[in-house]
């Protein structure tokens, strides 16, 4: 692999994480009507776009926070606030995204939880929940031993993965399934490749292309922080020996 400048990098993956926003926006308002909090059609529409910015960007920008090369010196505490606001964020924008569709369905008489892309969904939340809480209780409250969070840490770096694997699949079956829904009776169908399909498609291969990109850096050996210079000041002080 290239040994290629890490700031360079975010600087490509923001642009990326933005042209994600932008593109599922863009969906939504052009091809999908818009947006609305009445539980209509354009009420679903606020679903996609929280999903994407929260559980993909944001999420993936909460897990990059470490690799930063300020980060590397000094106190940890106020880089894991930021890690933990904005997971929260993600999570904040996620639960939302959920409450749009739930309510969508239930205006319409449509069934929930019914679909691969809704058990897909609602587990990559649950799952996000709980690794929430736990790194909250393990790295952020002052009463946690060392041994705990030594103990947890590969635990919470593998599912941080984990999830954002998840979501990523998650975003991309869920345009795949809106697309099979929406271009059929008085539009022209998904197998005929309108402009809808062929944006709707990019959108999912450029999520597809920040989740790689994202769990590649995290990867990376030598943009990780080095343990050496970590001290966890999240713990109260131990007195001078």
């Amino acid at each position: 692999m290239l040994d290629l400048p890490f700031l360079p990098f975010c600087v490509l993956l923001g642009g990326l994480g933005f042209l994600c926003m932008a593109f599922v926006s863009a969906w939504c308002q052009h091809w999908r009507g818009g947006f609305a909090l009445d539980g209509s059609a354009q009420m679903f529409n606020w679903h996609p776009v929280l999903m994407v910015t929260g559980m993909v960007v944001l999420y993936g920008a909460a897990a990059l926070v470490y690799r930063l090369p300020p980060a590397w010196s000094g106190p940890k505490l106020p880089w894991k606030v930021l890690h933990g606001a904005l997971a929260l964020a993600a999570f904040s924008l996620s639960v939302l995204g959920l409450v749009a569709v739930f309510r969508f369905h239930n205006a319409h008489g449509t069934p929930n939880m019914y679909s691969l892309h809704s058990w897909l969904g609602l587990v990559t939340v649950l799952l996000f929940s709980c690794q929430w809480l736990a790194g909250f209780s393990a790295f952020l409250l002052p009463w946690a031993p060392v041994w705990l969070r030594a103990l947890y840490k590969p635990v919470h770096v593998f599912f941080g993965s984990t999830i954002l694997m998840l979501s990523v699949a998650s975003c991309v079956s869920g345009i795949n399934e809106k697309l099979f829904f929406s271009l059929k009776n008085g539009t022209t169908e998904y197998k005929r490749l309108p402009a809808e399909a062929v944006f709707a498609n990019t959108l999912g291969l450029l999520i597809l292309l920040f989740g790689v990109l994202v769990l590649g850096a995290l990867a990376r050996p030598s943009w990780k922080r080095p343990d050496a210079d970590s001290p966890d000041s999240c713990q109260v002080p131990a007195p001078l020996r």
